[in-house]
């Protein structure tokens, strides 16, 4: 759905922001009523959470809010005319956005009332889901490629560090994936983490990872770049 998003296919992400709400509303009526049912319809599933003749097992106070933004994402769909295309709808990128923003909200309270795991590894799943995807960036096998042409080696470094997350990669495996030479990808290591810019950090592990501000230059400088030529 993102990566749609960011090629500025807007259309897309109604449509699958329509079948998530509906797989999503599916989840918390099974969690909430034990019973699996596939086929049950998103209207009814929120309809049966509402319900307060029914002994709830889940919270609703917590939930409460993933089922209104679920049935916000479902109706929005269905009054745009996304699903019967109408002639007076024109899809754009404020709905879009809208659709796509609502949804990644609602996957990351699931993951933080529902994950039974450790509590620092969700909270990592869920900064990592917060991040764009990377169009441009292929994987192929164990081989990571960025596929464009027209990047400096800093802007191609930048890239596959926001590819690479909260872990980032070691100076081994960006010497492997970013097609420059050694002193050029040194250097560039270098200005992004120099003083007056400070994009790029080392961690503990060696590895390097971007900063805040690495992360804003991508948002506001490179997201373009991010799409494939």
């Amino acid at each position: 759905m993102e990566r749609r998003f960011i090629q500025r296919d807007w259309e897309p992400a109604e449509l699958d922001g329509g079948q998530f709400a509906e797989i999503a509303a599916r989840i918390l009526y099974h969690l909430d009523s034990g019973n699996l049912n596939p086929n049950k319809g998103h209207g009814d599933c929120i309809d049966y959470f509402e319900n307060n003749q029914v002994s709830h097992k889940l919270d609703r106070k917590d939930v409460g809010s993933i089922a209104k933004v679920l049935q916000s994402i479902y109706k929005f769909r269905s009054q745009r005319g996304a699903v019967h295309i109408s002639p007076r709808y024109s899809p754009n990128h404020m709905d879009a956005k809208y659709v796509m923003e609502a949804v990644r909200w609602c996957m990351n309270e699931l993951l933080r009332l529902f994950w039974s795991g450790d509590r620092e590894e969700v909270a990592k799943v869920i900064r990592e889901l917060l991040q764009f995807d990377v169009p441009c960036i292929g994987l192929f096998d164990a081989e990571i490629l960025v596929q464009r042409t027209d990047l400096t080696i800093e802007e191609e470094v930048l890239i596959l560090l926001h590819f690479g997350g909260e872990n980032g990669f070691s100076r081994t495996c960006i010497g492997k994936y970013v097609r420059g030479s050694a002193p050029s990808i040194t250097q560039s290591l270098q200005r992004l983490q120099a003083g007056n810019k400070r994009q790029v950090i080392q961690l503990s592990t060696g590895h390097f990872r971007l900063t805040d501000l690495g992360a804003r230059r991508i948002r506001l400088e490179l997201a373009d770049k991010l799409l494939l030529q």
